[in-house]
């Protein structure tokens, strides 16, 4: 759908299959922000009226477990933009729930896991 929208699709290789640097492309994504073992900041490049990021993260809460999560920023660009991230809003608790949970099972299978959450956030 994004290609017929202009946009950059989800076919696109990537630099390297394991490791990203800032700059690189990831489905259609772009790699913005990495800091090694916490943070991995994510912006769109589909067609979008407004612009999008996914920020993945990690740390350890106060009895030293690894906590682990995840947030989707949308800012809209005009009532299109609005109406676009409250259309779609709905579906993220699924796709985004599938995504902490697929994380959060590969996690705990290459070592201990604490605890995953999903936040989605719309900026105005």
């Amino acid at each position: 759908m994004d290609r017929l929208a202009g946009g950059v699709g989800l076919r696109r290789g990537r630099r390297d299959p394991k490791h990203l640097l800032v700059g690189d492309a990831l489905d259609f994504w772009r790699v913005e922000a990495i800091t090694p073992g916490s943070l991995l900041r994510l912006r769109a490049e589909m067609k979008l009226p407004g612009l999008a990021w996914l920020e993945l993260s990690a740390g350890r809460d106060d009895q030293d477990r690894t906590v682990y999560h995840q947030r989707a920023i949308f800012q809209p660009r005009g009532a299109a933009g609005i109406a676009y991230w409250r259309s779609i809003s709905p579906f993220h608790g699924v796709v985004f729930g599938g995504m902490v949970k697929n994380i959060a099972d590969a996690a705990e299978r290459g070592g201990t896991w604490g605890a995953a959450t999903t936040e989605t956030a719309a900026r105005r």
